[in-house]
C-alpha cells in the first residue's frame, strides 16, 4: 500500500514538472510577443530563456530523463550504422529519376490509349 503511494505521489510530482516546464516555454513566446517595444535581441533572450528553462525542468521529471536516455541511445545506433558512398547515393538517385522518367511515359501512354479508346467508343472523336 505505502508503494502505490509512493508511486502516486511521484507521478503526481513528474506531472507538475512537465507542467511547470510547458509553462515555462509559453511563458517565454508570451514574452516575446508582450514586450514588442523591447528590442529583438531581448525578446529572443527571453523566448531562449524559456526554452532552457523548459528543457531544465523536463530533464528533472521522470519522463524528461526517458527521453534523453532515448535520444542518447539513438545517438549510438546512428553511430553504428553504415552509411553509402557518395558513388552509391548518386546511382541510386540516378535509377530512381529514371524509373520515375519511364513510368511517367508509360502512364502517359497508357492515359493517351484510354482516352483515344473513349473518344472512339462514344463518337466524340470524330
Amino acid at each position: 500500500m505505502n508503494e502505490q503511494a509512493e508511486k502516486a505521489g511521484v507521478a503526481l510530482v513528474d506531472a507538475f514538472k512537465l507542467v511547470l516546464a510547458a509553462a515555462a516555454l509559453l511563458g517565454g513566446m508570451v514574452a516575446y510577443y508582450w514586450y514588442d517595444q523591447q528590442p529583438q535581441v531581448l525578446r529572443v533572450l527571453m523566448v531562449l530563456a524559456g526554452l532552457i528553462a523548459g528543457c531544465v525542468l523536463l530533464y528533472w521529471s521522470a519522463p524528461g530523463r526517458e527521453l534523453w536516455d532515448y535520444i542518447q541511445g539513438s545517438r549510438v545506433e546512428l553511430r553504428k550504422m553504415v552509411w553509402p558512398t557518395r558513388q552509391e547515393t548518386w546511382r541510386t538517385t540516378l535509377v530512381v529519376f529514371v524509373f520515375v522518367l519511364a513510368l511517367g511515359v508509360f502512364f502517359f501512354i497508357v492515359d493517351w490509349v484510354l482516352a483515344k479508346g473513349m473518344r472512339y467508343v462514344t463518337g466524340q472523336g470524330a
